[in-house]
């Protein structure tokens, strides 16, 4: 039987039989996905000066990457690269709009970030990315005062992980 999901996380729905194993707009994890009837989605939360400075920064970090990711779907030497670095920039993208609801925002900065041409440079990249943003959001989400913040940081830890086990894989 076909069901509406939604994301707890992006606040996204999904149509289908079950949930899907991560979120096809944010990339969250199952835990993260309820029946539409059944999800609490709030964008409405109270910020304490440091949640607010790290939704802040995590903004920023996020139209960095869609940017990066958008430029290397674009640029790099490898199909597969392509089509890897589009999926990860619309990701980001989503992380993004999460954090411009949340800061109350009327739209989502633009960015201005350059890539490589060649593949590998563009995963070491990603790499390096992924790695500084699984540091901040880990600290971020040890550190918040909402629990609403804090639950948004603990899931971009592990859908930044996936990212970059992603690219691990590819530098093999």
């Amino acid at each position: 039987m076909v069901k509406l999901y939604r994301c707890i996380i992006c606040g996204d729905a999904y149509i289908g039989e079950n949930p899907p194993a991560n979120c096809p707009f944010c990339g969250a994890h199952i835990e993260y996905i309820k029946e539409a009837k059944d999800a609490v989605v709030n964008f409405d939360v109270e910020l304490s000066a440091r949640d607010k400075a790290n939704a802040q920064h995590a903004l920023v970090v996020e139209v960095s990457n869609a940017t990066f990711y958008a430029c290397a779907a674009d640029k790099t030497d490898d199909p597969e690269g392509k089509i890897l670095f589009k999926a990860l920039g619309k990701i980001e993208a989503e992380h993004a709009s999460v954090w411009k609801k949340i800061l109350k925002l009327k739209s989502v900065p633009q960015g201005n970030e350059t890539c490589h041409s060649q593949n590998v440079e563009n995963l070491k990249d990603s790499h390096a990315r992924e790695t500084r943003a699984i540091d901040f959001y880990r600290k971020s989400a040890a550190e918040a005062d909402s629990s609403r913040i804090k639950q948004i940081f603990e899931a971009l830890v592990d859908i930044e992980t996936d990212h970059l086990h992603l690219s691990e894989e590819r530098l093999k």
